[in-house]
């Protein structure tokens, strides 16, 4: 049978399930408590490098919700598992139906045979809980009289995610039902700007369950159609250009890091690159000196350099190094030499989900069975670390409708969300089977 098919299939007989029907219950009810776990997470300001606070709450929540092996790891990453109960029993299939689909019933004995198996593969659920937002932005949030729309810096970005990270392990905990291998769910630090997917980074590279991670799912602010399957790469730099510096009148000649560091953005600027695979270089910032009659001592400014294609990102870089090394060579004598450092501050791998991949097969077919578009997108998110290096990976939104996306006129409106939360839980569900279907049978 086809892999579509076959994934159409399973999933039309996945939400069949008693179970399945109460989680859906679940979520359908419980709106209004996503919304208050909405609140209290965008109350807690969790800036670059500071999610401590927040990540002390997801603590509370996650002990809350019954979860096991809740605990901080060392990048200060929320994690907890759900996971299989070989002694639980199952859920009643739907009227009419074979027994349940295995995802949900852990007394299958097939299933208590492979949780044995070690160490058994889990699939990732992760949201994360840093903002873009420097610690002391005002974050309250503001609820419009009349309409269901909140206004705070970072309400979509990622309260909206890490919301819907707690409505799935609450919908599966409601419904009792258990997965054939572990859920690992991670409330992770570090995704934006100079985090540098940091938190993500080390559930791969480092974490005690970085060979364990057979499939990855991260829940991105909102909205319901679109998935993330191709990472965009970057690569962040800041360049520093250093020299005697001087007096203006006295010291006039000597090599000026502020002149020298626009010439070689100058000569950047007329770089051709290429359209196809699309690749963007941008200057965000830049520094240098103290006053206008000193001639400055240092000049600094910071890159953002990105692609599609990993080759071409790196193959860019090199030549922006090389312009940079060529202009502080020329200008640099034995009498008023030129110091030039170059600091990678952010490298985001580009990769892409294949076309076959089965969690994008299953995505389809729930989409299909829900009635939802499947956009696929192009992004910057914590699924370009497991893309990278070869592991099943989406990027999802978490429902709902928002807009001033890492403004602080950021809002949320979570109208429609329950249909995402849907296409989340039977994508995940079919992820745990499908996975668990492929491990050998552990036999005495």
């Amino acid at each position: 049978m086809p892999a579509t098919a076959a994934a159409q299939q399973r999933i039309s007989r996945l939400a069949t399930l008693t179970a399945v029907h109460r989680a859906f219950h679940w979520l359908h009810l419980h709106q209004p408590q996503l919304r208050q776990w909405q609140l209290e997470i965008v109350r807690i300001p969790a800036p670059p490098f500071g999610e401590s606070a927040r990540a002390a709450w997801f603590l509370d929540r996650f002990h809350d919700l019954g979860l096991t092996s809740v605990h901080l790891d060392d990048a200060g990453n929320v994690l907890a598992e759900l996971a299989p109960t070989p002694h639980h029993s199952a859920p009643e299939p739907a009227a009419g139906k074979e027994s349940p689909h295995p995802a949900v019933a852990s007394s299958d004995p097939s299933l208590s045979e492979k949780s044995a198996v070690s160490p058994t593969p889990c699939i990732l659920l992760s949201a994360h809980l840093d903002t873009v937002f420097p610690a002391g932005t005002p974050v309250e949030p503001v609820e419009e009289k009349g309409s269901p729309r909140i206004f705070a810096p970072g309400i979509c970005d990622n309260a909206a995610g890490l919301s819907a990270l707690l409505a799935i392990a609450a919908a599966l905990r409601y419904a009792d039902i258990t997965p054939p291998i572990p859920i690992l769910f991670a409330a992770n630090v570090g995704e934006e700007g100079e985090g540098d997917l940091r938190g993500m980074r080390h559930l791969f590279e480092r974490g005690p369950y970085r060979t364990r991670i057979a499939a990855a799912i991260a829940l991105e602010g909102g909205g319901t159609s679109a998935v993330v399957t191709r990472a965009l790469g970057s690569l962040r730099f800041r360049v520093t250009i250093t020299g005697p510096g001087g007096h203006s009148w006295s010291d006039a000649g000597t090599p000026n890091p502020i002149l020298i560091l626009s010439e070689a953005l100058t000569r950047i600027a007329a770089l051709k690159l290429p359209s196809n695979p699309l690749t963007t270089l941008n200057v965000g910032h830049i520094s240098g000196g103290t006053s206008i009659n000193s001639i400055p001592e240092s000049a600094s400014a910071l890159l953002d350099l990105r692609s599609t294609d990993a080759t071409q990102l790196v193959s860019a870089a090199t030549e922006v190094h090389q312009i940079f090394d060529d202009i502080v060579t020329t200008h640099s004598t034995t009498n008023t030499p030129l110091k030039l450092h170059i600091e990678t501050i952010g490298n985001r791998p580009a990769a892409t989900l294949p076309d076959d991949s089965p969690i994008l097969h299953t995505l389809r077919a729930v989409d299909r069975h829900l009635v939802l578009r499947t956009e696929l997108r192009l992004g910057s998110t914590d699924a370009n670390i497991p893309l990278y290096r070869g592991i099943p990976s989406l990027a999802l939104g978490s429902g709902g409708t928002g807009g001033g996306i890492h403004t602080l006129q950021e809002w949320y409106d979570p109208t429609g969300r329950e249909a995402a939360l849907r296409r989340i839980l039977l994508t995940l569900l079919d992820t745990l089977q499908t996975t668990a279907d492929q491990l050998p049978v552990h036999e005495d």
